[in-house]
């Protein structure tokens, strides 16, 4: 899912139905994650709530930091921007693949939340 999603972020401005396909598979995403915590919250699975916690952690970090980068380098080179915002494709795929920036962070940070109480 995520090798898919960073691909397919690479698609400029998709529009209609697409976007609506991109959305769906960048929501998609989350499910795998997201039964990972119910089961191991259930099954009282530490380890596995840990990776998600820190998957979590790790892709919202860098996911700030990068959109911060691209911001500060607004009046730097276009090869710079262009390299920022490929590797922010691939960091942050369902981000950018759905077009939707909020939505992939509020799912990361509910995922967040849900793996780390215990």
């Amino acid at each position: 899912m995520f090798i898919l999603c960073a691909g397919l972020g690479f698609i400029p401005e998709p529009a209609g139905v697409l976007r609506v396909l991109l959305t769906g598979l960048s929501i998609l995403f989350f499910l795998p994650p997201a039964v990972l915590v119910w089961k191991g919250r259930r099954e009282k699975d530490r380890q596995t709530l840990m990776l998600v916690r820190n998957l979590s952690i790790v892709s919202l970090s860098l996911s700030v930091l990068l959109i911060i980068a691209n911001f500060l380098t607004v009046f730097r080179s276009e090869l710079l921007g262009d390299i920022l915002h490929g590797v922010l494709v691939v960091v942050s795929s369902p981000m950018i693949c759905s077009g939707h920036w909020a939505m992939s962070l509020f799912f990361w940070a509910c995922l967040l939340i849900s793996s780390a109480r215990t």
